[in-house]
């Protein structure tokens, strides 16, 4: 099978699934039902202060709204990212045929994160807590990053972001412990960033192969500043400050954490893994992807 037949096939298989399972948040999700003041918004163990002296000195409550504020950040994060798939997106389809089911697929993809950027947003409004934003470096090389990035980029950086909120998301949509509102939007994200991951897992293989060296190498650098954005861009600082910790402080003990590190290489390994494979995560980039805490 050809290259563009692979990719039409994938297309058109996609397409299919987008319409026959897609969700509406207007309508799927009650955004009137009241927050539960005694439930966790993420599970405990997958805080960033979990097992440290800053986690026990803090009182049932303020455990509950760090997960709040927590979760608040993965979700800022989340949009902000999206914001940015879609720009590069768009550009990769831009001189593509319309007829064809990858731009179909790829448009219908875009909506899809439009989608999910506005309920990430009414979420963080339910919560009533701050949309946190990545430090002004990060969002300087993410502008850069949407108008450059190449196809190798493109869907590695996708699936970086996606795969590590879906890891979170996958175990938080069956913790029946959790608050309603985090659990069916996670279900809803989970269910339909399914496909998203399938279209640049095998977007991602395609473009690998038709690169060159040089032109690899410098994906990988930008791969690994990708990931290294992800992980440090997680959980703001604002959210230690919201419970009445000092922010600097919090934030050094949560990146000393053995327990928050191994829930960023938990939540990663499958596209690290697959990332490995393709051969992306080598060379000099390999101290980015050490000091994202993935490796």
């Amino acid at each position: 099978m050809s290259v563009v037949d692979e990719r039409e096939a994938t297309a058109a298989r996609l397409l299919k699934i987008s319409a026959g399972n897609s969700y509406d948040p207007d309508v799927d999700i009650d955004w009137r039902a009241p927050l539960d003041p005694e439930r966790m918004f993420a599970p405990a163990h997958r805080l960033s202060l979990f097992g440290t002296p800053l986690w026990d000195g803090l009182t049932p409550q303020q455990r509950v709204e760090l997960s709040k504020h927590e979760v608040a950040s993965i979700a800022s994060i989340g949009i902000w990212f999206e914001m940015l798939l879609m720009r590069m997106l768009l550009r990769h389809i831009s001189d593509q045929d319309p007829r064809t089911g990858h731009v179909q697929y790829a448009l219908t993809e875009v909506g899809d994160e439009c989608r999910h950027s506005i309920m990430f947003a009414r979420m963080i409004e339910a919560f009533g807590t701050p949309a946190y934003r990545p430090a002004p470096l990060e969002r300087a090389l993410g502008r850069y990053l949407g108008a450059t990035a190449g196809g190798v980029q493109t869907f590695a950086a996708a699936l970086i972001a996606e795969e590590i909120l879906d890891a979170l998301q996958r175990e938080a949509m069956a913790d029946d412990s959790l608050q309603p509102l985090v659990r069916m939007v996670s279900r809803i994200h989970v269910v339909e960033e399914a496909r998203h991951i399938r279209f640049a897992r095998d977007e991602l293989a395609r473009q690998v192969r038709r690169s060159g060296r040089m032109s690899l190498a410098y994906s990988r650098l930008m791969i690994g500043r990708a990931a290294w954005t992800v992980t440090h861009s997680l959980i703001h600082p604002g959210a230690y400050a919201a419970v009445g910790l000092d922010p600097v402080a919090a934030r050094a003990a949560a990146w000393r954490n053995p327990a928050f590190r191994e829930t960023l290489r938990w939540s990663a390994e499958r596209v690290t893994a697959f990332l490995q494979e393709l051969g992306l995560v080598e060379g000099p980039a390999k101290r980015l992807w050490r000091g994202s805490a993935l490796l």
